[in-house]
């Protein structure tokens, strides 16, 4: 850590946001985790040690939720988040949601008002939007970043894409389990075949499944095209569902918790979640490299040893940028 840097109002949101699930506390980790200043780089550090020293953390799953537009991928999300709450008394969940950026401020332009809606009094939930920056793949170039924050401080996190088209691809390479929402007849699959996104859901989602006929002929008709384009692949869950009336929420939200539960009955002492968490940590380091510097900044990377190792002798993700950084 660079000298004279002071942590102590980091650690104590730290404190506040594992503790007590404070969200003004969360909020400013938030933050934190999307500042891109040097000196922000060192705050993380310490912010995510305390979360490992402590022994308290959550070890999050993360489950991805992408689709088109008009979907209904925020509603069904809200009530996803609402069904985990009421099933365990203890868990955590949170929600990070990427819009579409404004071209006017760059900020948000849905943001919470428009969103998922939770109990005030309701501190084991969280939902926080951030703005897509114009990134293609669905989600934030900061996403990653506060996903990192998020997997020590809930139990559960959903990730729902910003759903502007075809490339909505990133969120793989964080969640645990993607999933894929429709709409009946709207005819996404023959588009989502041409990007070649149909063969990343680990999951599909037909939304508004209360259009029973409509819903029908959507289910038979993506079960063709993932005959198609997955063949082999018959186990691949096809849930039928309504945010609006509640059908087929309790199969989903059974088939996300059986996820979770599945990864930790694998993870003794969390060794499996940390050791999947520092993969994802070497893939968006280079990725950090590669669009911040380039060829030239890969080459570099190369040449000292790759992502991990340069990772692994400079202090882990945060310190390490700041130090290639100065590189250049």
């Amino acid at each position: 850590m660079s000298e004279g840097v002071d942590i102590s109002k980091e650690l104590e949101l730290a404190e506040k946001a594992l503790r007590d699930g404070d969200r003004y506390s969360i909020a400013q980790l938030i933050t934190l985790f999307e500042d891109s200043r040097p000196v922000a780089f060192d705050k993380r550090d310490a912010v995510i040690r305390f979360f490992q020293e402590s022994g308290r953390s959550h070890r999050a799953t993360f489950s991805g939720i992408t689709g088109t537009p008009g979907a209904g991928k925020s509603t069904l999300v809200g009530e996803l988040a609402l069904r985990f709450a009421a099933a365990d008394a203890k868990v955590r969940v949170a929600v990070l949601a990427v819009d579409p950026s404004s071209e006017v401020s760059g900020g948000s332009l849905l943001g919470d008002r428009t969103r998922v809606r939770f109990p005030v009094d309701e501190h084991r939930l969280y939902f926080r939007s951030q703005a897509s920056d114009r990134e293609l793949g669905g989600i934030s170039r900061t996403t990653f970043s506060v996903c990192r924050l998020l997997y020590h401080l809930f139990d559960h996190v959903l990730i729902e894409t910003v759903g502007i088209g075809q490339n909505e691809i990133e969120v793989q390479h964080i969640a645990d389990r993607v999933y894929l929402v429709l709409q009946p007849l709207a005819g996404d699959q023959i588009q989502f075949m041409k990007a070649g996104i149909m063969e990343i859901p680990d999951a599909f989602v037909i939304n508004k499944s209360d259009q029973t006929e409509p819903a029908r002929k959507t289910y038979y008709s993506l079960k063709a095209s993932l005959g198609f384009v997955r063949p082999g692949e018959d186990h691949l869950p096809i849930f039928r569902v309504s945010a609006l009336t509640g059908l087929g929420l309790d199969d989903l939200s059974a088939d996300m918790q059986a996820n979770r539960h599945r990864l930790l009955a694998a993870d003794a002492g969390g060794v499996r979640s940390d050791a999947e968490l520092y993969r994802k940590e070497v893939f968006y380091f280079e990725k950090w490299v590669r669009d911040e510097y380039g060829r030239h900044g890969l080459r570099r990377l190369v040449a000292m040893g790759g992502s991990g190792n340069y990772m692994d002798q400079h202090g882990g993700f945060d310190l390490a940028r700041r130090q290639f950084a100065q590189l250049f």
